[in-house]
C-alpha cells in the first residue's frame, strides 16, 4: 500500500484572442504555439499511457477562454494554415541545413513534428481537440476542473459582488456546456484567493479549490497538517494547498530542472537567426522578426557561444530528473506518513504551457515521471483533489488567508503603477452592466443581445492577463486596448 499521494494539476489558460478583421493576427500565434508544444503533446502523452495500460490520474483546468478557442471554427481554419506555413519552412530547412548532420537532423526532427501534429489535428483528431481531452476524463484518467470566465483576478474584482459572481458562474456554465458535467474544482485564476470567496464558489456548486502555499499555512485557525491534506472553509468547500518543495524544482529555469544545459533554448530561434529574407515569409504580417519554435541550439551555459541541441541528451536528462523527483518526493511522503494520521497528499500545480513550451523536454519529463510512479516505486502514488477528498471526507476547518502565486504572494502584480489605471474603468463599467440589467432585460431580444454583448466585453476586460502583461511589459500595448478593437 502507498504511504502518501502526489497531485499534479496543470493549469490551462489563454487569453481570448480572435482577430477576424485581419487576415492574420500576431497575438494569434500564441494559441497556436500552445497547441503545437503543449496540448498536442500532453494528448500524445496520454494516449502512449493508454495504449501501455499505465494507470495514471492527471487534473488539469482548461479555462473557459482557452475552450472557446479550442472549438472556434475561425482559428481552427487559421491553426491549420498556420502548420502548413510551418511545415513549408520546415522543408526549407531540411534543405538549407543537408551539408550539416546536426542542424539537418533537428531540421528533420522538427518537419516530422509539424507535420504530424496536422496529421493528428486534421484526421485523427478531425480538428476538436476538446473531445479528445474529454475522451480522458470519461475514462477516468483527467479530472478537468474550471476556471473564471476570461480569468479574471477576483480579490480585484469583488468591489462588485456582481462581477466575482459572473466570472465563477460563466466559468461553470462554459464547463457545462464543453464537458456536459457539473465542474468539481475550480483554479482560482492566479490562485487569488479573498475572504468570503469560498460562498461564491458554494453557490455555483464547486467542491474544491487551489491556493498557494501560504493561503493554507496562514489559515485560521492554523492548519495541524501544514499543506499536506486537505481543509474546509466555513462554507464547506475543500482548499489544498501548493507544495512549494516540488513546485520550485520544476518552475525554477535557475534552481530547477528546465535550466539544465542539456535542454533545449528558447531565446535562440531561426526567426532571429537566420536571414531576413530568407525567413519573412514566416514571421510577423508586419516583418517583424518573431519566434519561429524552430530552435537548433541547447542551453549550454551562462554563454552566447551555444551548441547545437541533442535530442537524445536532453531526453537522458529528463528521465534521470524525473526520477530525481520521484526520490524527492517519497522521502516527503515517507516523512510526513511517520508524523501524520492520515496519508498525505503533496499537490504540485504548474502552468501547463511550462510543459513543451517554455520546457521544450517537460513533455517527456512528465512522460517519464508518470510511468516510473507506476512501476519504479510503491511508496507514493498519483491522485486527484476530488479522489483525495473521497478517501478523506472529514476535514478540519480553517478560513483561508487572502493570496495568490505571483510575486510576493498577494496582489502586487496585478495592481501596481503600470497598471493600476484600469480598474476604475473596470468597477465604473460593473456598476453600468449591472444597473443595464435591471432597466433592460425585460425589454426584449434585441435588448438582450445588446446587453448581452456588453456582458462578454466586460468581461473580456476582466481577464488578469492584460493587467499581467502590463507589469512585466510583454504585449503591453496591446494589454492595453479596449477589448474588441
Amino acid at each position: 500500500m502507498e504511504k502518501g499521494y502526489l497531485s499534479l494539476v496543470l493549469h490551462a489558460h489563454l487569453p481570448f484572442v480572435r482577430h477576424p478583421e485581419y487576415e492574420e493576427f500576431l497575438e494569434e500565434r500564441w494559441f497556436f504555439e500552445a497547441l503545437t508544444e503543449t496540448y498536442m503533446p500532453l494528448l500524445s502523452v496520454f494516449e502512449g499511457l493508454a495504449k501501455d495500460k499505465v494507470d495514471f490520474q492527471l487534473t488539469m483546468n482548461i479555462s473557459p477562454s482557452l475552450c472557446a478557442m479550442m472549438a472556434d471554427e475561425l482559428l481552427k481554419d487559421r491553426y491549420a494554415g498556420y502548420l502548413d506555413k510551418m511545415i513549408e519552412l520546415c522543408d526549407k530547412e531540411v534543405e538549407r541545413t543537408r551539408f550539416s548532420p546536426d542542424f539537418h537532423k533537428l531540421a528533420l526532427m522538427y518537419y516530422y513534428r509539424f507535420s504530424q501534429t496536422k496529421e493528428r489535428f486534421v484526421n485523427k483528431y478531425q480538428r476538436n481537440i476538446l473531445r479528445e481531452f474529454k475522451h480522458f476524463q470519461d475514462r477516468g484518467s483527467l479530472d478537468i476542473i474550471t476556471c473564471g470566465a476570461t480569468h479574471g483576478f477576483l480579490p480585484l474584482l469583488s468591489v462588485n459582488k456582481e462581477a466575482v459572481q459572473a466570472q465563477v458562474r460563466m466559468g461553470v456554465e462554459s464547463y457545462r456546456k464543453h464537458f456536459g458535467y457539473n465542474p468539481r474544482g475550480i483554479w482560482l485564476p492566479e490562485c487569488g484567493y479573498f475572504e468570503g470567496l469560498d460562498k461564491f464558489l458554494k453557490d455555483e456548486g464547486l467542491k474544491y479549490f487551489l491556493t498557494e502555499t501560504h493561503g493554507v499555512l496562514f489559515g485560521r485557525p492554523r492548519p495541524k497538517f501544514g499543506v499536506y491534506s486537505s481543509y474546509y472553509t466555513r462554507n464547506r468547500i475543500a482548499v489544498f494547498g501548493r507544495d512549494s518543495e516540488s513546485s520550485k524544482s520544476v518552475w525554477s529555469s535557475v534552481e530547477g530542472y528546465p535550466g539544465d544545459y542539456n535542454y533545449r533554448e528558447y531565446y535562440r530561434d531561426i526567426g532571429f537567426d537566420l536571414d531576413y529574407d530568407y525567413i519573412r515569409p514566416y514571421i510577423s504580417a508586419t516583418g517583424v522578426r518573431i519566434f519561429t519554435g524552430i530552435k537548433y541550439y541547447k542551453i549550454t551555459g551562462n554563454t552566447v557561444r551555444k551548441e547545437p541541441y541533442i535530442l537524445e541528451a536532453a531526453q537522458a536528462k529528463a528521465a534521470e530528473q524525473a526520477g530525481n523527483f520521484m526520490f524527492n518526493r517519497e522521502k516527503q511522503i515517507e516523512y510526513l506518513n511517520g508524523i501524520m494520521d492520515r496519508k498525505p497528499v503533496i499537490v504540485a500545480p504548474y502552468d501547463a504551457e511550462l510543459f513543451g513550451h517554455w520546457w521544450f523536454e517537460g513533455i517527456d519529463w512528465l512522460n517519464f515521471l508518470i510511468r516510473k510512479i507506476r512501476y519504479d516505486q510503491k511508496t507514493i502514488k498519483l491522485i486527484t483533489p476530488s479522489n483525495y477528498l473521497k478517501i478523506y471526507p472529514k476535514n478540519q476547518v480553517i478560513n483561508p488567508s487572502p493570496s495568490s502565486w505571483g510575486w510576493k504572494g498577494y496582489y502586487e502584480v496585478w495592481l501596481n503603477g503600470t497598471n493600476d489605471w484600469v480598474y476604475p474603468h473596470l468597477h465604473r463599467a460593473c456598476e453600468h452592466m449591472v444597473e443595464a440589467v435591471k432597466r433592460f432585460s425585460s425589454d426584449g431580444d434585441v435588448k438582450k443581445r445588446i446587453l448581452n454583448q456588453m456582458a462578454r466585453e466586460l468581461l473580456l476586460a476582466q481577464s488578469s492577463d492584460w493587467a499581467f502583461m502590463m507589469k512585466t511589459g510583454a504585449f503591453s500595448e496591446y494589454a492595453s486596448r479596449p477589448r474588441g478593437h
